[in-house]
């Protein structure tokens, strides 16, 4: 018997990460731009942000993710008009050429990418020590409690969701799905329908308490129904998805310094500015004046000569 085995082969090997960086800009932030030898990509987790790809400037909002190839000149910059957003920006080195598939490449992600960007992000946060948010620190230093293997989970999902993406360049030249996985995708496509109407509701009523028996009466739902649908593709519920974006709408509103801190916590419906601080802080991990004083550091890190345009 022939126990040999077989070599398993590498369509894409990773064989060192750049850099790692999670951003929440402020309006006015402009990054005035580099070209390198490596490849990197900017996802929009929230906001909007103008970037410049080689000759070209495109507008992304949440959701979006833009690859730029090695030697592509690239830039971006938060207008006074735009939405403040946060940024992932990850950058490597790998030489295959199934990576050409995505050089330039503008898309919005569906669920299983952005999970596979959740986890990856998650991975570094654990595995790296900070600052994630100065777009002029480059290094890579490993927490003294990383968890184990950590460097190669991460590499792991980094290169699942590069092989998604090209797979899904690839798509329409392969054989169309039977008729189970049509169902499927049908079922994945309502449940992301639903998904999308409750969190529009969701936004539209931030000043509102609002309850599960809410959430369900507006998408037409049972409770049991909508709590496995959010476990399912938010990977958490629905309600603490509601203060999730209660929280980020709050951020945004510390950053555009429009409304002081009893203001905000009264326009998104806290009974008092004392429950207000409470959620921020669990949610954020600081105070919101100490997270008004982290952003404005941001801002003034490098002067604001060379922070505004």
């Amino acid at each position: 018997m022939d126990f040999s085995g077989r070599e398993l082969s590498e369509a894409l090997s990773i064989r060192k990460l750049i850099s790692f960086h999670y951003f929440e800009y402020a309006k006015g932030f402009t990054f005035d731009g580099e070209a390198h030898d490596f490849w990197e990509l900017l996802y929009v987790d929230k906001g909007e942000v103008e970037v410049r790809a080689g000759e070209r400037t495109h507008l992304l909002k949440a959701g979006m993710v833009i690859f730029h190839q090695p030697g592509e000149f690239h830039a971006v910059r938060v207008g006074a008009a735009h939405k403040p957003p946060n940024l992932i920006v990850m950058a490597w080195a790998c030489e295959s050429p199934h990576l050409n598939r995505l050089a330039g490449k503008i898309a919005a992600l569906g669920n299983e990418e952005r999970n596979l960007l959740s986890l990856l992000l998650q991975e570094g946060f654990r595995t790296y020590k900070p600052p994630f948010d100065d777009p002029y620190a480059h290094g890579l230093s490993l927490r003294e409690d990383a968890p184990f293997a950590g460097e190669q989970a991460l590499k792991s999902f980094l290169t699942l969701l590069l092989i998604r993406l090209i797979r899904n360049e690839c798509r329409d030249e392969e054989a169309a799905p039977d008729k189970r996985k049509l169902t499927s995708a049908r079922q994945e496509k309502a449940e992301q329908r639903i998904v999308r109407l409750a969190i529009a509701y969701m936004k539209d009523n931030l000043s509102e308490a609002l309850t599960l028996d809410d959430l369900c009466r507006e998408v037409h739902l049972g409770r049991s129904q909508l709590k496995r649908i959010f476990r399912t593709h938010m990977a958490q519920g629905a309600l603490d998805c509601f203060k999730r974006l209660k929280i980020e709408e709050a951020k945004t509103m510390i950053r555009e310094e429009l409304y002081n801190f009893s203001e905000i916590a009264a326009k998104l419906g806290y009974a008092s500015l004392h429950y207000f601080s409470r959620d921020f802080k669990r949610a954020v991990g600081m105070s919101p004046s100490e997270y008004a004083k982290s952003t404005q550091a941001r801002i003034g890190v490098r002067g604001q000569s060379e922070m505004l345009p």
